[in-house]
């Protein structure tokens, strides 16, 4: 596909996941896997992401919602390094804190090719899942991991305050939505390392 776009498919026993990726989008999302609540976490990505974005999981929801969001990071962070090709001219770092009314999240990444997730965001045992079907706080982690391993990429997300489940979640998200579109935005020519490579 022309400019930094990028279409993904990957099948398993487990699932079944297409994304279609566009980072100089304007923000639009077509989103279903079946979770309600990942389905607007996903959204938010993108809004705030500023990245046009078709995510179609179906997964077996009847066993576990595991499987849905881990493959659909695998692909949606394998689309994401389809996307960005070389990286050439990209900023590389950025960060991002977002507040949501009492939850403030800090989001620290770097597009560095080499995968790391640090992810501090511990939940309470009164959080339950959210929506219906349910969507469990700790695979919000599950989903991360995949998308950093896929994509090739170094991310720190850590919950400074925040006892609402859906709070926290949501501004972890949107604070990694606005790091991504800082460092994916194009402001030089060559690739940002002393290695030339990334």
């Amino acid at each position: 596909m022309a400019g930094r776009k990028a279409v993904r498919d990957r099948t398993t026993k487990e699932s079944e996941v297409h994304v279609e990726l566009d980072l100089d989008g304007s923000g639009q999302a077509e989103v279903a896997t079946g979770l309600p609540f990942f389905d607007h976490m996903l959204a938010q990505l993108a809004r705030h992401g500023q990245i046009d974005l078709v995510v179609r999981t179906s997964g077996d929801l009847e066993v576990d919602a595991h499987h849905s969001v881990e493959d659909t990071g695998i692909v949606l962070g394998g689309a994401l390094a389809a996307a960005l090709d070389d990286k050439a001219g990209v900023r590389r770092f950025a960060s991002a804190s977002v507040p949501l009314d009492e939850a403030l999240v800090d989001v620290a990444l770097d597009l560095s090719g080499r995968a790391y997730l640090r992810y501090d965001v511990p939940f309470g045992r009164e959080a339950h899942p959210l929506g219906s079907p349910g969507f469990e706080p700790q695979l919000a982690e599950e989903f991360w991991r995949a998308f950093v391993g896929s994509a090739g990429l170094t991310l720190h997300i850590g919950l400074r305050h925040g006892q609402n489940t859906h709070h926290v979640l949501e501004a972890s998200f949107k604070a990694v939505a606005l790091a991504l579109r800082d460092a994916v935005r194009l402001e030089g020519v060559g690739v940002p390392s002393t290695k030339g490579v990334l």
